[in-house]
């Protein structure tokens, strides 16, 4: 056998303890580590030093679940933030629905009162909603949106569920316009309730005061007189609250007194008012087509040699 150097040749495979006695002789050191762990503090030390060692093992160890943990919570914190703004959102939209919902309940209870209104009038009534108003301050009219084709009419009354608004004074199919009591150029025949004095109240141009002119200083009308549609001139339907008297003034040396009511309507606060038939227009208006009936009979009838 050829020698391939001065020292010695060392096996391959070197031969050593067998693998069964390899393995019970570290089962018994573990044993008798337990067993020394377990009833006495002697390994105490090297538990400590063991654990100080391994401590980054544990801490490089732990830092994939902590990174999936970070992503988790940037992920949670971008959800929370999208479903914050949503929420905020549907919030602005409730309240703007709560908002709508409390002006329908508004609405509701004044159209209530209307009807109320009109089944205590006893008079046949339309509702109509005001579509505009005069931009000039010094002219009270207001645009409703019935018209001819809902049979309104000139010169009909309009009132609201507190008491005598204006007047139609033009109508076209779809709309009309309506003259309220404070403008300076419209005045209503009016009765104090009181006493029945008969006089006529009068728009101050304002919106908020009527004036009784030419009443004479022994005329007997006191403030908290409550005034109504008297129905002279058929211009309006008699026993409509009008207006209560307010100020009452007589100056030494003049003739008349000056008086001041405040309109019993609700003139700029409603949105839905009343266009009445009373009994006495309905008569009239029969009468007058009932006479353009008859001549227009008479002048197509053919004549007699």
């Amino acid at each position: 056998m050829a020698n391939f150097g001065d020292g010695d040749v060392k096996p391959l495979f070197s031969k050593g303890l067998p693998l069964s006695l390899k393995l019970a002789v570290f089962a018994l050191f573990s044993l008798g580590l337990m067993f020394a762990q377990h009833r006495t503090d002697a390994l105490h030390p090297v538990r400590v030093a063991v654990n100080a060692a391994i401590q980054p093992v544990q801490f490089l160890a732990g830092i994939p679940s902590k990174l999936s943990f970070i992503g988790d919570y940037f992920t949670s914190r971008e959800h929370l933030i999208q479903e914050n703004m949503h929420l905020r959102q549907q919030q602005h939209v409730l309240d703007a629905k709560v908002q709508k919902l409390a002006s329908l309940r508004a609405e509701n209870a004044h159209i209530r009162q209307l009807l109320q209104s009109s089944r205590q009038i006893g008079d046949r009534v339309l509702i109509a909603e005001i579509i505009s108003a005069s931009p000039d301050p010094y002219r009270h009219y207001i645009m409703l949106n019935k018209g001819s084709t809902d049979g309104v009419y000139k010169g009909q009354a309009l009132v609201d569920s507190h008491g005598i608004m204006g007047q139609v004074v033009s109508v076209s199919p779809f709309s009309s316009t309506a003259i309220l009591i404070t403008d300076a150029n419209n005045g209503i025949p009016v009765s104090d309730a009181r006493n029945g004095l008969q006089t006529v109240a009068e728009g101050t141009g304002n919106g908020l005061t009527l004036r009784l002119p030419y009443l004479p200083n022994n005329t007997d009308i006191k403030p908290g007189d409550l005034l109504v549609s008297s129905g002279m001139g058929q211009r309006y339907p008699a026993g409509y609250p009008v207006g209560t008297v307010t100020h009452v003034q007589r100056k030494p040396g003049e003739h008349f007194l000056t008086v001041k009511a405040q309109p019993a309507a609700h003139l700029h606060r409603e949105r839905e008012v009343l266009l009445v038939w009373s009994d006495s227009t309905a008569h009239n208006r029969q009468l007058q087509a009932s006479e353009h009936q008859q001549q227009l009979a008479e002048n197509t009838s053919p004549s007699h040699p």
